[in-house]
């Protein structure tokens, strides 16, 4: 990566394995040997690679790492935000594609892979997003590269927010792209960042690229300022709203509706992993910029077309979204039920999306915690050091709209009884203060 001003960050997205890496240990052999221990820890404990038996829902059946036995747990990790995994219109849709058009296209968008239901889904999400055009990729990591490889020249400036995904990180270092980071939603020095680069670089081309909901607070990015910012500097802004889309606005048209800003981002990418369930993802745009982007991102150019059923499954979901604006307000509902609940049992958390952080101190093994949460039928993400720093490793609760009050319930008792057994239980940090 090519960058203009050094910004230190132990952040998420930006970590590297060689944390758990002895530096001695050259050869593949020595370091697979080193890291194996950490492996088989987490796995062991059910931490990573939990297997699931049956369809994604509010309620999992999950295979104990341990003992192999199957058991329902309450799924309070799933991106499965509005419980559109396992819908019965979505399923039958996705089902239809694949007898009409096969199970896949078998080459890549530009040459064999676009079929009608590909164009559709291009036209739905530039109506979603605002936009003129939209094109569609395997994955949303890939639109982050695509997007950010396939656009950006020598002598382009590309600001970011430190807390990006690390598909944009992996953009800017495949792209060689010159780039500076801004503290985490900070407007004073994302200012100053622009200030910097009008100042050293006047004509330069410059994009701003912040996400509409950051995965690991769950916070968002307070894109009015950010957009007149972008504005006062002759700036193109890039919103991944991959945790925002299906979320945030009345339609769940993601941040920019939230905000009452309905086509006022440049540059617009989201993934079909989260709210939709399934994989994939999108660059939506003005029609020149999609147009350029379809024979320079090397990540669309290159890869295999979406199957037929992924499509049709997101062209179905986003039917049922704006059919059923219900969905959309349980979700919210949940999340400010389970969070008060979390509350009054003395957890400081204050979600405003459906991603819900409980911090544990540095002294608390994360992988015991999310393990002991599993075996009281609490299926939990945790989260820890080099993710996030050792001060602010968490749980990380994802909150679903199908999810009923009993279930929230269950799951705030059972949390309380775990962080009280493993000694993180606010009323005994507060005794031991």
């Amino acid at each position: 990566m090519t960058s203009l001003d050094a910004h230190p960050t132990g952040h998420a997205e930006n970590f590297t394995l060689e944390h758990y890496l002895d530096t001695d240990a050259h050869s593949f052999d020595q370091r697979f040997e080193h890291f194996r221990p950490y492996v088989e820890r987490v796995r062991g404990m059910g931490f990573v690679l939990r297997e699931i038996t049956g369809p994604a829902g509010p309620v999992v059946r999950a295979r104990d790492p341990e003992t192999g036995d199957v058991r329902e747990v309450i799924m309070l990790g799933s991106n499965n935000y509005l419980g559109l995994a396992d819908e019965p219109e979505i399923i039958e849709a996705a089902v239809a594609a694949t007898r009409k058009y096969g199970i896949g296209c078998g080459g890549p968008p530009l040459l064999n892979g676009t079929t009608s239901l590909h164009l559709e889904l291009e036209q739905r999400l530039a109506a979603v997003k605002g936009c003129e055009s939209a094109m569609l990729f395997s994955s949303g990591f890939a639109a982050n590269v695509g997007w950010v490889t396939g656009l950006l020249r020598s002598g382009d400036i590309l600001i970011y927010d430190e807390q990006n995904h690390a598909s944009l990180y992996d953009g800017i270092q495949l792209g060689r792209v010159r780039s500076m980071a801004f503290d985490h939603n900070d407007l004073d020095h994302l200012r100053y960042r622009l200030m910097q680069v009008r100042w050293r670089n006047p004509g330069a081309n410059v994009v701003v690229a912040v996400e509409g909901v950051y995965s690991m607070d769950g916070d968002i990015a307070p894109l009015p300022e950010i957009r007149s910012l972008c504005d006062d500097f002759g700036a193109l802004l890039a919103v991944d709203d991959a945790h925002g889309t299906g979320v945030l606005g009345t339609r769940g048209h993601g941040a920019a509706e939230h905000f009452g800003l309905d086509g006022g981002v440049d540059i617009a990418m989201g993934t079909f992993s989260k709210v939709f369930a399934t994989t994939g993802g999108f660059v939506a745009g003005s029609r020149a910029l999609v147009d350029s982007l379809r024979f320079f991102a090397r990540s669309y150019m290159f890869s295999a077309s979406l199957s037929p059923a992924v499509v049709a499954s997101v062209l179905a979901g986003i039917d049922f979204i704006e059919a059923h604006p219900e969905r959309v307000a349980a979700l919210h509902a949940n999340t400010a039920y389970f969070a008060a609940a979390l509350r009054r049992r003395g957890f400081a958390v204050d979600p405003v999306t459906a991603i819900v952080p409980v911090i544990l101190p540095a002294t608390v093994p994360v992988a015991e915690v999310v393990a002991a949460l599993h075996r009281a039928g609490v299926f939990v993400n945790g989260v820890e050091f080099p993710a996030v720093p050792r001060d602010l490793q968490r749980l990380r609760i994802s909150m679903m709209a199908t999810l009923s009050t009993e279930h929230l319930d269950v799951a705030v008792d059972r949390i309380d009884a775990v962080a009280r057994r493993f000694g993180f239980h606010p009323d005994q940090i507060g005794a031991a203060r």
